[in-house]
């Protein structure tokens, strides 16, 4: 039985890392597109960035949230105090990032709504 919800475990875990590395690259390549599209058809230079960061920056948030709770998995069977030790370790800098990558996105939603966005080629 236990080894079981083990092998359970550590497939859910595996998944969870997978989908987090779909989620980040179908996030680069989706805002390598947006970015190409932009330039391509004169958008001004920073819009396009600003807009490929959005991209870019909403994929890595889900894919740390995946990476997050593969790491709680990880742990959850039989931890010992290290491993306690690292996972709030590793908890505390992914949630970091997410946080200002969050806050990053919001700022950037925002100034496009307010129409703040400056752009260099004016």
């Amino acid at each position: 039985m236990n080894e079981a919800i083990n092998f359970i475990n550590d497939v859910i875990v595996n998944v969870c890392q997978v989908l987090a590395m779909i989620v980040i690259l179908m996030g680069i390549s989706k805002a390598l597109l947006v970015y190409a599209k932009d330039i391509m058809f004169a958008k001004k230079s920073y819009s396009a960035f600003q807009e490929t960061r959005m991209e870019i920056g909403h994929s890595f948030s889900l894919g740390l949230a995946f990476l997050i709770g593969a790491s709680i998995l990880k742990t959850i069977i039989a931890p010992t105090w290290d491993d306690i030790g690292k996972l709030a370790a590793i908890i505390a800098i992914r949630t970091a990032l997410n946080f200002f990558l969050t806050k990053d996105v919001e700022n950037i939603f925002d100034n496009e709504k307010n129409g703040s966005i400056r752009d260099d080629k004016e």
